[in-house]
């Protein structure tokens, strides 16, 4: 079992927790990632490392509230306990050498982008960050970023905080103002990394992105996670989940991901009905 020190509701659909697993911490890094079960009886998800502290033995983890589970993960509270919490799994975002890197984020994503910022920040490399959102009330992780970064953009699709427009004009506007860049490490909805990485394989620079599909068993047996990268099928929990964003076939990876949508909503709505009747009879 293992124990919730903390829970922080980041926005209406967001959540931050604190979970304890010394053994977890210990060896976990920047781009890696948990599978947990809520319960004995619950469904595994993977949900990547926000942060660490190898010292008190926390992972931080961020999730979205889409579907069953991350709903029944959402009804935790501070003090009480999920079943299971295995990890790190994937490999570590490569941040070696690296001396001036774009770290781009979407919406949730930018709860994985954060810690490669922080990890880059810390090693003495120059961080550009870009973050976006659909508005200003769904914004995450902005004084964190801030702490992480030499430059940090906001970008608002409807212009209600930073600035307005897409992650895409911001790098770009960077780019032709003189920026080299040794690397850009994009996270975020799949649509928005393939757009990012149209834009960067016009300059030539590198861009790696984290790719994030179904994942059930995260060690490679299962084939859930199956993505093409440079016409080769890849497993994102044991090849990735960063990949050479170039080289990722990201229409494949739209179609497959939207597959599951209607059964996630499905569960999700069941979820809550269940919740919704449970206090209603309490």
């Amino acid at each position: 079992m293992y124990k919730i020190n903390k829970k922080v509701c980041l926005n209406s659909t967001v959540t931050l927790m604190d979970i304890y697993a010394p053994l977890v911490a210990k060896k976990a890094e920047p781009g890696q990632f948990v599978i947990l079960r809520v319960d004995d009886e619950g469904e595994r998800i993977p949900l990547t490392i926000a942060d660490y502290d190898r010292e008190k033995g926390i992972i931080t983890i961020i999730f979205q509230i889409v579907g069953a589970t991350t709903e029944k993960l959402n009804q935790k509270n501070e003090g009480e306990y999920i079943s299971d919490f295995a990890g790190p799994l994937g490999k570590a975002t490569h941040t070696d050498g690296l001396k001036k890197v774009a770290v781009v984020g979407g919406g949730v994503g930018c709860a994985i982008a954060y810690p490669v910022a922080k990890k880059l920040h810390e090693q003495g490399t120059v961080v550009h960050s870009i973050v976006g959102f659909r508005t200003k009330d769904l914004i995450i992780l902005e004084d964190e970023f801030r702490a992480a970064s030499d430059k940090l953009l906001i970008m608002t699709d409807d212009g209600s905080y930073g600035e307005k427009g897409l992650v895409t004009n911001a790098l770009k506007a960077l780019i032709e103002s003189g920026e080299n860049y040794d690397e850009v490490i994009v996270i975020g909805p799949v649509i928005m990394m393939k757009f990012v990485c149209l834009l960067t394989k016009e300059y030539g620079i590198k861009t790696t992105v984290s790719m994030n599909p179904i994942m059930i068993d995260g060690t490679g047996m299962c084939g859930g996670c199956r993505l093409t990268v440079g016409g080769e099928v890849k497993f994102a929990c044991v090849d990735g989940p960063d990949f050479d964003g170039h080289l990722v076939d990201f229409d494949e990876a739209m179609e497959r991901s939207s597959m599951y949508k209607p059964f996630e909503r499905h569960e999700y709505d069941k979820a809550c009905n269940l919740f919704k009747a449970g206090e209603q009879n309490a």
